[in-house]
């Protein structure tokens, strides 16, 4: 770095680099004089030959000077690039006009010739000096790896272009790194063929398999930041059938940065082979009713909330504040808001969405104006063991929040709902319907807006089926998918969020808002995708276990129940149904039974259920 002053540097190695160039400077000065008179000492001038004596200590000096100034006494030249040569030249130019200013003030003048000789010898001479370093260390390494290529991991590289350099220059400079790239695969005609860093370019995505078996690769690594989605996915898919280890680098922004590189390489995702772009919202529509505004997220630590809590932070609000029970989720999203935006203000609590007494402290003291409800228990199995519990946190708990928001003038209040709270076949999702009849009853009431948004489920979240496939193959199987046919909408879960605010940014109240999830993916082909991603052979490797659909759960999810509209809104991704009217007090006299019911531990709470939400039908049951 340009900061690092001399007293880091050997002091050995500066006085080594300034003996070699005082000498190459007093050889190159002579040798100039020495060419410009066709190689023959007896034919120079004595003029000249006394001018070159009476400048040479001033012309040390000051070619010294120019160095110092240029920096050839701070770089690494074990790493020295085109920076370095840059330097160099602008060094020995600065050095050959200075002798030029002085040998004319002093009256020691040289042939013209000289010093376009002298600039041309010496920027050669110091090249020699700083790159031969280098050059022997590459030898070496090269010898060095050509012995040890065989305990290395074969890598192909997908890509010629920028991110491939960076990462074979950083093989070429390293001697920690196991990876030997032995091929790089790219489809522009022109290049097949040829060689990148003397690694062989040998064809297109076509070439992809046989190349694995020609040159037994281990690793592929997808160096195509710039790719797009669709793009990505065709040659992943060939990629999956190769039985390698596959990473990839990370964004274009990156690459721009310079972070490219081996460390920063990240293995390849399923989210990688959806094929689609990422959704677009409207930044400036959410910027602008987020944007200095006080914002509450309940469950700020868990996967949605957290995700919540790093897209609003980017819109600048005044105040963040984030409740949650689970504290170490909590402060992980604390320690991450702190990191990336330390300007944010940023208020973490610790506290139960069921403590009335909590829930009014925390509303009377922040007053949110923005409220994004996302604690709940979301575990269908584990709720069909526990449904009073999910009754008292996600009932009563939604109820709390919505009150308060209510009786503190909250602004906004966005309830994030599921797609399991339509035509439930489970306590979890019963329950999040109940909880979107809340809002709609509170919105009738209240000046706040109040709005739910319904999405499906989002790969990688907490409890999700992606992380369990992953702790499966890590420890060798089997994989378990509930049947073969079961079918589950899927989003990312940055882009299940970013749609969260753009609703937001939507609400005129009592809307809910259904996310348009794309087409719905089989389990079954995620777990196969997830086993080839990894490196392995599905039912060879990594068995696949069919174990059977679970308490509650369905084949396929639904997002819009049967009777309700739908209306297109500024984003075709999102939409809103307005769902058939209901008795607002009636509901309210069953939602206060059904609470006592959960607080008694009662043993008939779906009987409870049942009679709010009456698509509601136990896994099993008959349905009129």
């Amino acid at each position: 770095m340009e900061t690092r002053n001399f007293s880091k540097i050997p002091l050995n190695r500066i006085i080594a680099l300034v003996l070699m160039d005082i000498m190459c400077i007093i050889v190159t000065s002579f040798a100039a004089l020495y060419i410009r008179y066709e190689f023959s000492f007896s034919s120079i001038d004595p003029f000249f030959m006394q001018s070159y004596e009476n400048t040479m200590v001033p012309n040390v000096l000051l070619t010294l000077f120019f160095f110092v100034i240029w920096k050839l006494y701070k770089s690494v030249w074990r790493y020295a690039s085109a920076n370095e040569l840059i330097n160099i030249i602008l060094a020995a130019t600065c050095a050959a006009i200075g002798q030029l200013l002085y040998c004319t003030a002093s009256g020691n003048r040289m042939p013209r010739s000289y010093y376009v000789l002298y600039w041309f010898l010496l920027t050669t001479a110091t090249c020699c000096i700083r790159f031969g370093y280098r050059i022997l260390r590459i030898i070496n390494n090269k010898r060095a790896s050509m012995v040890e290529r065989k305990q290395k991991v074969s890598t192909m590289i997908i890509g010629a272009g920028a991110a491939c350099n960076m990462i074979l220059k950083e093989l070429e400079n390293s001697q920690y790194l196991n990876l030997c790239a032995r091929c790089i695969i790219d489809d522009q005609p022109g290049c097949h063929g040829k060689l990148m860093r003397g690694v062989p370019i040998v064809g297109g995505r076509d070439c992809i398999l046989d190349a694995v078996i020609q040159y037994g690769i281990d690793e592929i690594i997808f160096a195509i930041p710039s790719a797009n989605n669709k793009t990505k996915k065709e040659i992943l898919d060939i990629c999956k059938e190769s039985g390698c280890k596959l990473r990839t680098v990370p964004g274009t922004y990156q690459l721009i940065n310079g972070d490219v590189s081996v460390s920063a390489l990240k293995e390849v995702e399923i989210e990688d082979l959806l094929g689609r772009e990422p959704i677009q919202i409207n930044s400036e529509e959410v910027l602008g009713y987020v944007s200095d505004r006080v914002v509450l997220v309940t469950g700020g630590g868990g996967s949605i909330g957290g995700e919540l809590c790093r897209q609003i932070a980017a819109h600048h609000p005044r105040k963040m504040i984030i409740l949650d029970i689970y504290e170490n989720n909590a402060y992980e999203v604390q320690q991450e808001l702190m990191r990336q935006y330390p300007e944010l203000n940023l208020v973490v609590l610790i506290g139960s969405v069921r403590n009335t007494s909590r829930v009014n402290s925390v509303f009377e003291t922040y007053r949110p104006e923005i409220v994004y409800h996302a604690a709940a228990h979301k575990h269908v199995p584990l709720m069909e063991d526990s449904p009073n519990e999910a009754i008292k946190n996600n009932v009563m708990g939604t109820w709390k929040i919505a009150t308060a928001a209510d009786r503190y003038g909250a602004d906004r209040f966005v309830l994030i709902s599921t797609d399991k709270a339509v035509n439930p076949t489970n306590v979890m999702g019963a329950s999040k319907r109940i909880c979107e009849m809340i809002i709609q009853m509170m919105n009738q009431r209240s000046k706040t807006n109040y709005v739910a948004v319904r999405f499906g489920n989002v790969l990688g979240s907490n409890g999700s089926v992606i992380p369990l496939f992953k702790q499966q193959i890590a420890e060798g199987g089997p994989v378990t998918v509930t049947d073969p046919e079961i079918i589950r909408y899927f989003m990312t879960i940055p882009e299940a969020v970013s749609l969260v605010l753009q609703a937001g940014a939507y609400a005129k109240g009592g809307e809910i808002f259904v996310l348009d999830m794309g087409e719905p993916v089989k389990i079954l082909d995620l777990a196969v995708n997830l086993i080839k991603l990894s490196g392995y052979r599905p039912g060879e490797d990594i068995e696949i276990k069919f174990t059977g659909l679970r308490p509650g759960e369905k084949m396929y999810e639904e997002l819009l129940i049967e009777q309700e509209e739908l209306e297109k809104t500024a984003n075709r991704m999102i939409f809103v149904e307005r769902p058939v009217g209901f008795d607002a007090a009636v509901f309210e006299r069953q939602l206060e039974k059904l609470i006592t019911a959960a607080k008694k531990e009662s043993s008939d709470i779906r009987s409870e259920i049942r009679e709010i939400v009456g698509t509601y039908h136990a896994d099993g049951e008959d349905v009129e």
